[in-house]
């Protein structure tokens, strides 16, 4: 078996999620009156990220597929796992935007209880790459052995991609020092010569190219991570089962955002700018992955499986259950 070293969970200490869930006091100050239009909740939280892959919940937002539902929702865009679990454990967001390796580690780790009520993002060409700086010194992949790469945190599908890509190039992963930095943070931190490389999704990746020059390294989702499922909506298990109406009718409007954005491009251009702070002309050229519309239990398997392979579980994790089916 592969191994990369060390376990240390995704988003930190555990007791921070711990502590946070005893923060919450229980009360729910957004709980819609009793049969209020048929939903248990009307104005629900929802955590995105600065980064292409959570288009769709603005997608319907902006085409009032929320609203048709009966749905208020209150975007709001966190910097990590680390920012996003505790907040959905302590009943401040209600949905989130969260990776699949996060999850799976995640409830692995038995620091929460997941589900997944729709996918949200998968990889495609190149659109989470390995850079450098234009004037580097370091010309080839293989010439990353010893260097600094930054990810979005230890052990995740950042450390995942990037020593998946160095293995097969035979670089040894014992000697990378990864550095954990928020994707706003990196190009800074790049360009200023703090880290060798970064690990860059879009629309980070395209913008640093364009008005920086930097140099493309390597497409980290190849080979074992081509197509890879790379993050799903999710909500606690508790919530999906005190609020299940409420779940049903983001299911619903969330899954037309994810068929407009896997469709319409443009539409995904359209909303970029509003949350990511890209300029359309950026948004307009930058790589896309996929918005699947569907959700697909063997699919999401391959995160599970392929994190055991690397040394990232202790054993195999069933994602089934933790999936809930979409409204027919």
């Amino acid at each position: 078996m592969r191994s990369l070293r060390g376990r240390t969970f995704v988003i930190g200490a555990l007791a921070a999620l711990a502590l946070a869930a005893c923060g919450s006091n229980g009360k729910d100050s957004s709980a819609a009156p009793a049969n209020a239009g048929g939903l248990e909740k009307t104005t629900i939280n929802v955590s995105t990220s600065a980064i292409a892959d959570h288009s769709a919940v603005y997608i319907a937002q902006k085409r009032g597929f929320f609203k048709e539902e009966g749905l208020t929702v209150k975007t709001e865009l966190t910097p990590s796992t680390a920012a996003t679990l505790p907040k959905l454990m302590n009943g401040s967001l209600d949905v989130a935007a969260l990776a699949y390796f996060s999850i799976v580690s995640s409830q692995e780790a038995k620091a929460g209880d997941w589900r997944v009520v729709a996918d949200a993002y998968q990889a495609g060409p190149d659109v989470i790459d390995l850079v450098v700086p234009k004037d580097s010194k370091i010309k080839s992949i293989k010439e990353l052995a010893g260097k600094r790469i930054s990810i979005a945190a230890p052990n995740s599908v950042g450390q995942l991609a990037v020593g998946a890509t160095l293995k097969t190039a035979g670089i040894d992963i014992k000697s990378i020092q990864w550095v954990p930095l928020a994707f706003p943070e990196m190009p800074a931190k790049l360009l200023a010569g703090e880290i060798d490389a970064a690990w860059l999704p879009e629309p980070f990746l395209t913008n640093i190219q364009r008005e920086n020059g930097a140099v493309v390294l390597a497409d980290t989702m190849t080979g074992a991570m081509a197509d890879f499922p790379i993050a799903g909506w999710a909500a606690t298990a508790e919530w999906t089962k005190k609020y299940p109406k409420t779940m049903a009718a983001f299911q619903r409007a969330i899954l037309k955002g994810q068929q407009v954005a896997a469709s319409d491009r443009k539409a995904v251009e359209a909303v970029l700018p509003d949350y990511t702070q890209i300029k359309p002309d950026v948004a307009a050229v930058m790589k896309l992955g996929v918005f699947p519309t569907s959700l697909n239990a063997t699919r999401i398997q391959r995160v599970s499986d392929l994190m055991l392979e690397y040394g990232f579980l202790k054993g195999k994790v069933d994602v089934a259950p933790l999936l809930v089916p979409l409204p027919q």
